[in-house]
């Protein structure tokens, strides 16, 4: 049976490299793509039998780890593959932190990544999976809670990062300020911080405004 695989990187042609791998890793494969972060997740929201997200981190749109986020935070069920060029040592296991199933380096070779996009197409999403770990740290707590807001609390906090005004916000995300607010108010209890700022210093922390 086939699968529907959405490609998010903004290199056509490294788009085109996945698109090739997939056609040996899982040849009835349909493939949608996308070049930045929204169109991603339009994708995403759009379409009911997604089955793979490939997810470049440095997409137009995306700081840090924000594009697994947001794209986890639409369709938590559907696993999500980072295929980046971030060379910091702590990559993977921050974006796995985030939703991905899995991390793949852009130097990788052709065999690698057919592999790679096997593993996650066999395997349990992230949200479905049990694990018995060590008691989590107050740090994972709190990326734990960020990965955990609404798709629209995420577009509100990256907003925020940016340094935008209610009015902006509302502006850009199509609402009004009372309902920016209200989503504020939310993310603020969520990550039990007292303001915006504190919020900010919070996303910070957890590397969502990293430059990757």
């Amino acid at each position: 049976m086939g699968c529907t695989v959405l490609i998010a990187d903004d290199h056509p042609l490294f788009r085109q490299a996945l698109a090739l791998a997939l056609t040996t890793a899982a040849p009835d494969a349909r493939v949608i793509e996308a070049g930045t972060l929204a169109a991603a997740a339009r994708a995403t929201a759009e379409t009911p039998d997604l089955d793979l997200i490939t997810l470049d981190l440095k997409m137009p749109g995306a700081v840090g780890y924000s594009g697994i986020a947001l794209l986890h935070a639409e369709r938590p069920t559907v696993p999500i593959l980072v295929v980046s060029g971030a060379d910091n040592a702590n990559a993977a296991d921050e974006a796995r932190a985030f939703g991905a199933v899995g991390f793949l380096r852009k130097d990788a070779d052709l065999p690698q990544i057919e592999t790679a996009i096997r593993t996650a197409l066999g395997r349990v999403p992230a949200s479905e999976r049990i694990e018995t770990t060590a008691p989590e740290t107050a740090v994972e707590r709190v990326r734990g809670t960020v990965a955990g807001l609404t798709p629209t609390q995420l577009k509100v906090l990256l907003a925020v990062l940016a340094g935008k005004l209610n009015k902006q916000i509302a502006y850009d995300l199509g609402m009004s300020e009372a309902t920016v607010k209200a989503h504020m108010t939310a993310i603020m209890r969520k990550l039990d911080v007292q303001n915006r700022t504190q919020a900010a210093l919070a996303a910070r922390s957890l590397g969502l405004d990293l430059a990757l």
